[in-house]
């Protein structure tokens, strides 16, 4: 009996240490306190807003009330908190986010400083509070991945596994301010982690399930958005959604291209100082918001009036453009917050606008507009995030209604292969790509962008001149067992390469052994690499062409031959780097 007790307690104890079981456990933890977050940032928000207002409600139920030079000031004055926070305290609570998160996993093995889920809180409180035009969605992925960073970095998760951790911080951000759990794993797997495998989907699940539970509790089982009611009215009404999915698609596209004009004319104004252009943005904000009140804040409110058919055509189509310009000038200028609420107010404008339209003509067969602003909702933030699948959940979970899922995969997935046709990047990956960091091939990439071929390349190889004939050929590939031979003309620059799938036409001609020369046989359109490229330029190359192996030139003036680089080499280079960095991660 002794004997099973001690058995039993060993293999509790060797699940509990189990790598799986404690990330299912720290998972758990890291839910919670993403949860408890989104529950104190609600609360920051609240208070900052009655700080500069008075009021902690919608603003178009109190914006009468505000006398013309507080609209202005406050957002600026805001600005001028943000400002301060960003520049002197955590520079990563810039803007939406999203983008330094996913650069954290992709160049700094997944560390977050602690330092910034505080920073994001209080900034982002304080930028939307003030009048700021952005959502609170994207700070609460920043707010939760910092919490998932901090978490394992203080259990010591290795470095492999630490997107996973930030994974669950994200999810549970997504989920406790949408109250939509699924989503939020979707979001995390399909925008930050890039992983489906179950390592990643059981904490990432587990770690937003716990978010939501706790959400839930304190602010009830609801959407943050009023829901319409959604039938499709014809079969015919499903011909609309394509032209509302290209529709969507460009607004979403205007939207990315207007935020970084922006944020580029900021940038470009070197005379003011860093931590002060947040308040001449809020200020320029403060003059949108005199005249349009809707471009306040998150903008739940006009969203709701949307989709409840209680806007005109004129009305939401203006909105559309006043909200891209109140959203670009708030996180050019250096605010922060989301862009996942701008997106979804910018698709619940255009979308009544289109429905308006198509109701006017065809009354019969289509909705009303609410049910095109909701589905086109999802279409706009499809359009900016890349991201159709987390687009459509978070619909879906809103509305707990299939008969949307048909228009809503039509309206997504068109904004999503019209804008990544027109565009390379999302809206996140753009700020990404801008700063020379490209993850869409791997979140790993990164390293072979450190290395150069002259490090890995094998300087040795076999050449033949042009002259060669096809004898001497033979007889080397039966000597020197080479997969390849390099041709290389009176200057010794590289001419060509032969393989044997070049000589196995004419490999049992006779008459051909003295005949047939190299220069006849050789490969002449090639992709080469020079020793000082990046391994991640001898990669694309690779992978472009089809091939195995790259002829190293010295440069591509001379075409001199250094030697060859296999996609072997390539393969093993980067796994001893990703096992250096988690050798040094666990020291």
């Amino acid at each position: 009996m002794q004997d099973a007790h001690t058995g039993l307690s060993a293999k509790v104890r060797n699940a509990f240490h189990s790598r799986n079981i404690s990330h299912l456990l720290m998972a758990i933890l890291i839910g919670a306190l993403s949860g408890y977050g989104a529950v104190l940032f609600k609360f920051v928000l609240k208070s900052m807003q009655w700080l500069f207002y008075h009021h902690s409600g919608e603003f178009l139920d109190f914006a009468n009330e505000v006398p013309l030079w507080m609209k202005i000031v406050m957002p600026a004055a805001g600005g001028l908190v943000v400002g301060l926070v960003v520049h002197f305290f955590a520079r990563e609570a810039k803007g939406h986010g999203v983008p330094e998160v996913m650069q954290a996993i992709a160049l700094r093995a997944g560390v977050i400083r602690k330092r910034v889920a505080a920073a994001k809180i209080f900034a982002s409180a304080v930028t939307i509070g003030s009048g700021g035009s952005v959502g609170r969605e994207g700070p609460m992925v920043q707010i939760g991945a910092s919490i998932g960073s901090s978490v394992g970095q203080i259990f010591k998760v290795p470095t492999i596994h630490m997107k996973t951790m930030i994974g669950c911080g994200a999810a549970a951000g997504i989920a406790a301010t949408f109250n939509a759990p699924i989503a939020g794993v979707l979001f995390a797997l399909e925008v930050i982690v890039g992983d489906w495998g179950m390592t990643s989907f059981s904490p990432v699940v587990l770690s937003s399930v716990t978010a939501t539970t706790i959400s839930r509790y304190y602010f009830g089982d609801f959407p943050a958005f009023i829901i319409p009611e959604y039938n499709v009215v014809s079969l015919w009404e499903f011909c609309m959604y394509p032209f509302l999915g290209i529709i969507s698609g460009l607004v979403a596209l205007s939207f990315t291209k207007t935020l970084y004009a922006f944020e580029d004319g900021a940038d470009a104004v070197r005379m003011v100082p860093e931590w002060f252009k947040p308040a001449i943005g809020g200020a320029m904000l403060g003059v949108v918001i005199i005249f349009f009140p809707a471009a306040f804040g998150v903008g739940y409110g006009p969203m709701n009036l949307s989709l409840t058919n209680n806007m005109s055509f004129w009305v939401l189509f203006s909105l559309i453009w006043i909200k891209i310009l109140a959203s670009a000038i708030t996180l050019g200028s250096g605010g922060s917050g989301g862009i996942f609420a701008p997106s979804l107010f910018i698709g619940a404008m255009a979308g009544g606008a289109f429905g308006s339209l198509v109701h006017g003509v065809f009354p019969a067969i289509t909705a009303t507009p609410g049910a095109y602003a909701l589905v086109a909702m999802g279409g706009v933030v499809a359009g900016t995030t890349y991201a159709p699948i987390t687009a459509i959940l978070i619909i879906f979970e809103m509305t707990g209604t299939y008969s949307i899922i048909l228009p809503l995969m039509l309206t997504c997935i068109t904004a999503t292969v019209l804008n990544s046709t027109l565009s390379r990047g999302s809206i996140y990956t753009i700020k990404l790509l801008r700063r020379g960091i490209d993850i869409e091939g791997g979140r790993e990439r990164h390293i072979l962008r450190q290395m150069l071929v002259k490090e890995v390349m094998t300087p040795a190889v076999i050449t033949v001149p042009e002259s060669a004939s096809l004898e001497r050929i033979l007889w080397i590939f039966k000597t020197e067992n080479a997969p390849y031979l390099h041709v290389v003309d009176d200057k010794d620059a590289l001419a060509g390469i032969i393989s044997f799938r070049d000589i196995r036409p004419v490999l049992y001609e006779e008459d051909l052994l003295q005949l047939v020369i190299a220069k006849d046989l050789a490969t002449t359109d090639l992709a080469t690499v020079t020793m000082n490229d990046t391994l991640q330029d001898a990669l694309n190359k690779l992978t472009s062409r089809g091939v195995s192996q790259l002829p190293v030139l010295e440069s591509q003036e001379t075409r001199k031959l250094s030697g060859t680089l296999t996609e072997h080499a390539l393969n093993t280079a980067y796994n001893q780097q990703l096992l250096r960095k988690e050798i040094n991660t666990r020291e």
